[in-house]
């Protein structure tokens, strides 16, 4: 025999009936079926609205009782045959009726008493299960109607009833005793010893199927909902959550404790304690395989089944050095809270006794608070134990799988998981069975935990990375299409999806959690009406709250980098071409560095020096292996080096410099390449990177063009002064071609002193044979001595920077 319970959304309308009666068509004809079904959708509320509307005094509920009512003569209409429906449309007006008597004496009495409750949504079932059955035995499926009512009794609890057992089996086993073909019966409802009506809370309609089921020993329950089966996570909150194919009873209870609402928890206890395999399918999508629930579940490559969350939750904190090493104070704590009627969710407890945390339903926070005060107000005014506390607005989030108990290091990877997103921890609760471990975290930071950790834990076929920038120009426009040529490259090779969830020039700002389309965003931006706000950028980057989020900077401007410590405070680390922040004042550089160490973030800035050549990352890395750099020796400016390479008897110096600008090699504002500010701060960062702390106005410079004549308002005024520069440093090139040399702007670190200038080298310097926009640096270290480590290649050029920019990007995203 099996059991097969319907939900209200698959019986929601006539349509979905006749879908049910296909389903049941799909069973083997010799199958004897129980079919357990749940009010109509949305009938429920319209009833407990109906009790609601009549305790204030107002007629409202007719309205409800009158929607009702249409709701189930539609159906009739639909599928039964004129000539059948005067029967059943006696019966659903019948119980309409007896729900208006049963307001009507709510309203006189201004009463609303469990027992009345009961009474009144039990209405729901009554009408929807004589309904359908009704209309299967007129599709094909011939039935016999039994009122639950007859078969499972309870205590007196009324609307969250508790079970007896032994009578409720007895009368099961009677009344199935000369089962036929199928049955059909409402879920939820139950009645007391004097045969009152009683309810099994709400949900309870997958209870009553588990309980028939337990009761006659069945094959099979099959619970038809509207989803596929139990989700690794929910999908309202984990987009990238799937169906769990099979999983244990245990597990299963966990999830549906913890907020997994595709199952009513109750409902296992009844199928585990007598092996009956619960199967739950879409019957949207009757293909679909669902998840099967039984001993154990099939391996599947994770330790972890799926996570789950609890919102509105309190923690209520108690302390004080009275309770160290006194017994009976957890005992009180409970005692007190359950005389309250208040439910503890989750408990921790220190090991110094100190502290006892409990979590609750936020709804319950004051009353739990003045219980604890009343238990332990001798105590309180001893100053041996403190005032309860409540902390508010938290979730809960549940990580759960059997296989947890024989793995190492899932607390410790899922603790990082949330630490590497800015999630702070309040409590944490872990059972002997190590099956289920539980966090308290802020309620805001609940999508974001739960993406992190589904992701981290690859139960998502793709990671999710999140990407604000800042700077579309040639170097940030350029990353973002490698980034968009890439994307399914990315996701294939490395189940990694980078998500472009805000961008910015200097004009507008745009953002999107879904992310912004990789082949327009530029369009995009400027259709955008949101005006660019440093300060709202950053806001809005904290509101949206998103895991493993990077913020990039591809932009020369110092207000830009005055974000970057708000960023890493919210531990989103920072990308940046831009060479502000890694140049600036030695304090602020500290300080800056110090609050990305406090975060646990990075700072990536790989592309300051070189382009996408690996400069930075090979110093650092000499460096934590313990090796010291003692000099450097460096061609640093792409431009400046293809200026040079390019100036000849028939191109000028300024013709040159116009070249290099029209093909982005300088920066929007080529005075900075000129003056030589450029080569100084890359100098610094090399220096500071090896460990040196310098400043700025200790780099010594020797200028190629007099610092006056780069002070232009425009790049035509500049390039006027620069004309007039022409001969000149065509007579210096001159005299450098005729000594075999070449013109090369180096910049050295030697002894504590650095400085750049134009100097002619001849054919045994290593910068000799630099082409075109390369850069060199030579590294003499401890260990590099007498032959330098020597880093060559292109150093200037959007696509080589953007390039450098990605590697970043992917650092971080793959860290």
């Amino acid at each position: 025999m099996k059991i097969i319970k319907f939900g209200g959304t698959s019986v929601a309308n006539a349509q979905r009936i006749e879908q049910i009666a296909n389903i049941i068509s799909n069973y083997y004809k010799n199958d004897k079926l129980v079919i357990v079904v749940s009010a109509l959708s949305g009938v429920t509320n319209l009833l407990e609205k109906c009790g609601n509307d009549a305790l204030t005094g107002a007629n409202a509920y007719t309205i409800s009782l009158k929607e009702i009512e249409e709701k189930h003569f539609e159906i009739i209409s639909k599928l039964v045959e004129a000539k059948n429906r005067s029967e059943i449309a006696a019966k659903i007006k019948m119980l309409c009726n007896e729900a208006e008597d049963i307001c009507n004496g709510i309203s006189i009495l201004g009463e609303y008493s469990a027992r009345s409750k009961a009474k009144l949504l039990s209405l729901g079932e009554l009408m929807s299960s004589n309904l359908i059955s009704c209309a299967l035995n007129h599709l094909g499926h011939d039935n016999i109607w039994l009122d639950s009512r007859n078969i499972i009794k309870t205590d007196n609890t009324y609307t969250s009833a508790k079970v007896d057992y032994t009578t409720s089996e007895i009368n099961a086993k009677k009344a199935f005793e000369n089962i036929t073909r199928i049955t059909l019966m409402p879920g939820f409802i139950a009645s007391n010893a004097i045969n009152e009506t009683t309810t099994l809370g709400r949900g309870g309609s997958d209870f009553t199927a588990a309980l028939i089921a337990n009761f006659i020993n069945a094959e099979r329950v099959d619970i038809w909902t509207d989803v596929n089966g139990m989700l690794t996570a929910s999908p309202k909150i984990v987009s990238s959550a799937y169906t769990i194919p099979s999983i244990s009873y245990e597990e299963a209870m966990e999830l549906s404790h913890f907020g997994a609402k595709v199952i009513y928890p109750p409902t296992i206890q009844p199928a585990m304690e007598k092996r009956i395999p619960i199967m739950i399918k879409n019957s949207f999508d009757p293909e679909h395989t669902g998840t099967l629930i039984s001993e154990t579940s099939e391996a599947d490559g994770s330790n972890i089944k799926g996570f789950s969350s609890i919102d509105n939750i309190s923690l209520i904190n108690i302390s004080g050095s009275g309770m160290i090493g006194i017994p009976g104070f957890a005992m009180r704590t409970f005692k007190a809270l359950s005389e309250a009627d208040i439910n503890v969710y989750l408990i921790t407890q220190s090991s110094s006794e100190h502290t006892i945390s409990v979590g609750i339903a936020s709804c319950d926070a004051n009353s739990a608070v003045q219980k604890l005060n009343e238990e332990f107000e001798i105590e309180i005014s001893r100053h041996k134990v403190n005032k309860a506390t409540s902390e508010n607005n938290l979730s809960i989030v549940a990580i759960v799988g059997d296989k947890m108990k024989h793995s190492v290091g899932i607390s410790g990877r899922a603790f990082k998981l949330l630490g590497d997103n800015g999630i702070n921890v309040r409590a944490i609760a872990q059972g002997g069975t190590e099956r289920n471990i539980s966090v308290v975290i802020s309620e805001k930071d609940t999508k974001k935990a739960l993406n992190a950790l589904h992701d981290g834990f690859f139960l998502s076929k793709y990671r999710k990375v999140h990407l604000f920038a800042i700077g579309l120009g040639t170097v940030g426009g350029t990353m973002l299409d490698q980034l968009n040529e890439q994307f399914e490259y990315l996701r294939n090779e490395y189940s990694l999806e980078i998500r472009l969830a805000g961008i910015a020039n200097s004009r507008k700002m745009l953002f999107n959690e879904d992310g912004i389309n990789l082949a327009t965003f530029r369009n995009d931006l400027e259709n955008s009406d949101i005006k660019m706000d440093l300060g709202k950028f950053v806001e809005t980057v904290k509101e949206m709250n998103l895991r493993n989020s990077i913020f990039m900077d591809n932009t020369a401007s110092a207000d830009i980098a005055e974000i970057y410590k708000p960023m890493v405070e919210l531990k989103i680390p920072v990308v940046a071409s831009n060479k502000i922040m890694a140049s600036s004042p030695l304090e602020k550089y500290i300080a800056f560095k110090q609050a990305a160490k406090k975060n646990n973030v990075m700072f990536l800035n790989e592309t300051n020096v070189a382009a996408g050549l690996p400069v930075l990352k090979t110093i650092e890395d000499l460096v934590a292996s313990g090796d010291k750099i003692t000099k450097i020796q460096a061609v640093l400016s792409g431009s400046l080096n293809y200026i040079f390479n390019n100036i000849s008897e028939t191109v000028s110096f300024s013709e040159a410099v116009i070249k290099a600008r029209e093909l982005g090699l300088t920066e929007p504002d080529p005075s900075i390449d000129l003056s030589g500010l450029d080569v100084r701060r890359k100098i610094l960062i090399l220096a500071r990177t090896s460990g040196y702390n310098i400043e700025l106005n200790e780099v010594d410079k020797n200028d190629i063009v007099p610092e006056k004549e780069l002070q232009a308002t425009n790049f035509d005024e500049l390039l006027k002064n620069l004309e007039a520069n022409n001969a000149q440093i065509e007579n210096i090139r001159k005299d450098a071609h005729n000594s075999g040399k070449k013109l090369r702007y180096v910049a050295e670190y030697n002894n504590g002193k650095a400085v750049t200038g134009l100097q002619a080298v001849d054919s045994t310097h290593p910068a000799y044979n630099l082409d075109g926009m390369d850069n060199i640096i030579l590294l003499y270290t401890r260990r590099y001595s007498e032959q330098p480590l020597v880093v060559k290649g292109a150093g200037a050029g959007p696509g080589v920077t953007a390039s450098g920019v990605f590697a970043d990007v992917m650092r971080l995203a793959n860290n």
